[in-house]
């Protein structure tokens, strides 16, 4: 499967960095070929998996949701429940065991929700590695508990105020980290964006979300389901759903991405839906761009979608029609949260209670014998300040 030598998705992905930081991705890609087909490298990672993230995750029914819209069978695959609370943990757990192969002495990484810088420190203060985090100044005001979490693991979080002060520039930071200080430190990037070989490596990380989903689904039902649907900031989650199932052509994919204040208001994240190819952070994808070729400042009430770029894979599914990409704004999200609140008793974080939210778009089009599987990636506790402020009590 795609990529190819080149990291290119179709048209998508490449390397588009200084030369200086060449030697790191390359240094990075051979590691990655020898451990993937290394059985002590596997084994350890599927130990760690398990035995300190807490996999295999459920794949829940939720009775009551389905119920509610009228959808027969809508399953939650709970990422939510791994340590950390977020599939997260499921890459940086892969890459802090490269690093180490790769004799590296420092970690360092950016995060937007928070919720990948927590699991960098995580897996860093396990492995007794120096950590440092670049995280935009509005998203430390908006995910504080996170904020504290990750100084708590021993990381130190060092906040950007250039920019939207938002993921895109914490990202620009970190790469002009790496570039200084490329020889003792590995980048581990959150997402499946980034120069090659990092969107295939994170993929691979994280599809052990639907290897797990397609165990179970057909455990459960003797059949594989007729819709996949997560959320879509960078695109991680959503891969690692979607990848294993690229060849059941009769399983239909669906990427939520945020529609934020609107679509025609200049102020989302919906790169797909509205955005074109460019280069952005080491990669061709699509992006969202002004008429000059700027990058233009993206949001989302979710600081994880909150980002003017996609993974090339994702730009690669739409292209080819694999996958369909679609929007759920600020205010619709905050209802997809309250939706699985209030049916399941679980709250969800606000990244995927914008998929949660599209299911009722789904309901009454699709058929009612219809089996869903959702990627439920992370829990609600980063959120709740954001909650507080924007959701009244009833």
């Amino acid at each position: 499967m795609l990529p190819d030598k080149k990291g290119y998705f179709g048209d998508f992905g490449g390397k588009f960095v200084p030369e200086t930081l060449m030697y790191a991705l390359d240094e990075l890609e051979r590691e990655y070929k020898k451990a993937r087909q290394d059985k002590k490298f596997i084994t350890q990672l599927d130990y760690y998996l398990k035995e300190y993230a807490g996999r295999p995750t459920p794949l829940y029914l939720a009775k009551n949701l389905s119920k509610y819209l009228g959808i027969s069978k809508i399953y939650l695959k709970r990422e939510d429940l791994l340590h950390t609370g977020a599939h997260k943990i499921n890459n940086t757990l892969g890459q802090i065991l490269l690093a180490l192969r790769m004799k590296k002495t420092r970690i360092i990484a950016e995060t937007g929700a928070g919720q990948h810088g927590v699991a960098t420190a995580t897996v860093a203060g396990m492995f007794g590695l120096k950590c440092d985090v670049y995280m935009g100044q509005e998203d430390i005001k908006r995910q504080r508990l996170n904020v504290f979490r990750m100084k708590l693991l021993g990381a130190r979080v060092i906040p950007v105020k250039s920019g939207s002060k938002t993921l895109k520039d914490a990202i620009n930071e970190a790469i002009r980290d790496w570039v200084t200080n490329v020889r003792t430190t590995h980048y581990i990037i959150g997402s499946v964006v980034g120069p090659h070989p990092y969107p295939m490596l994170v993929r691979d990380f994280q599809c052990v979300i639907g290897r797990e989903a397609k165990q179970q689904i057909l455990k459960k039902e003797n059949r594989l389901p007729d819709y996949l649907v997560a959320c879509v900031g960078g695109g991680s989650n959503a891969i690692g759903l979607f990848h294993p199932f690229f060849k059941d052509k009769r399983v239909k994919f669906i990427g939520v991405e945020a529609a934020g204040k609107g679509l025609n208001s200049g102020q989302h994240a919906a790169t797909l839906v509205s955005g074109r190819p460019g280069v952005l952070h080491g990669a061709k994808s699509d992006l969202l761009e002004d008429e000059y070729g700027q990058i233009k400042t993206a949001h989302s009430v979710a600081a994880g979608l909150d980002y003017p770029g996609v993974g090339p894979q994702h730009a690669y599914y739409k292209k080819i029609g694999r996958a369909y990409y679609v929007a759920v704004g600020d205010q619709e999200a905050l209802e997809g949260f309250k939706l699985l609140c209030r049916t399941e008793g679980i709250i969800p974080a606000l990244e995927p209670a914008h998929a949660i939210f599209y299911l009722k778009k789904m309901a009454g089009k699709i058929n009612k014998n219809s089996i869903i599987v959702v990627c439920l990636s992370g829990r609600g506790d980063k959120d709740i300040d954001i909650i507080m402020q924007n959701i009244n009590h009833e």
